[in-house]
């Protein structure tokens, strides 16, 4: 199996409608932060299924090609087959060598959903016992995609009650001029809250005058309306 098999699956399931539509959905069309990005039109669910029947059969020389495709599904096609990799693959070495493939494609892990479906199941997982400096690193950089990556990456710590880089990453990500930035920190926040409204609350009271509103509306999306609205006016 290789990338241009995995292209020709991706194709037979194009559709022009959808092809269409995605530059639009994506924000690929001129000044937009994927401008340039190409579409099949083919549906998450079509490369899942797709996923399941080659992330065995193929390398990850070939895995690369796929990446640096200019075919919006393919690299995430790429990703996807290689959180498959990872999750059924316990060994350390193994695990560490998907990893580094991972964070030297990361200039193609290029947008939204791209980041959101690979980071917290690479990183977060790779990263529970380990120093996360790389993290900051990446939230410290100029690239919007590598500081969603780190704000993202934090969901992994989340769900196992493991709050405090999720919250020094917000603070630290809290002045992006961004809306993509803005709600990776308000989503991350609402999960923060699901696990433990109290160090939501605690954190929204501390930087409710410099949170963005988007974030912000993001965080408070389940709160109880005269909660919200709390917060909304301050």
């Amino acid at each position: 199996m290789n990338a241009k098999d995995v292209i020709s699956l991706l194709s037979h399931k194009s559709n022009l409608e959808k092809a269409a539509f995605f530059p639009r959905f994506f924000k690929s069309l001129p000044g937009e932060y994927g401008e340039g990005d190409l579409f099949l039109g083919v549906t998450v669910p079509e490369q899942r299924a797709i996923v399941k029947k080659v992330f065995k059969d193929i390398a990850l020389n070939e895995l690369s090609k796929l990446l640096q495709n200019e075919f919006h599904e393919a690299r995430l096609t790429a990703v996807l087959i290689l959180v498959r990799k990872f999750e059924k693959n316990k060994n350390v070495e193994d695990r560490k060598e998907l990893v580094d493939f991972y964070l030297n494609h990361l200039d193609y892990v290029n947008n939204w959903d791209i980041v959101d479906s690979s980071c917290y199941k690479i990183l977060g997982p790779y990263l529970v016992d380990k120093d996360r400096k790389l993290l900051y690193d990446l939230a410290y950089s100029d690239k919007l995609w590598y500081q969603r990556v780190a704000m993202i990456t934090t969901l992994h710590f989340i769900k196992i009650g493991d709050f405090k880089d999720a919250l020094a990453l917000a603070e630290i990500l809290l002045p992006h001029d961004h809306d993509l930035i803005h709600k990776a920190v308000g989503w991350m926040l609402r999960e923060i809250g699901n696990k433990n409204r109290q160090v939501e609350l605690d954190f929204l009271d501390a930087h409710y005058q410099n949170i963005p509103r988007t974030a912000l509306r993001y965080a408070i999306e389940k709160f109880e309306e005269p909660l919200r609205k709390h917060y909304l006016k301050k």
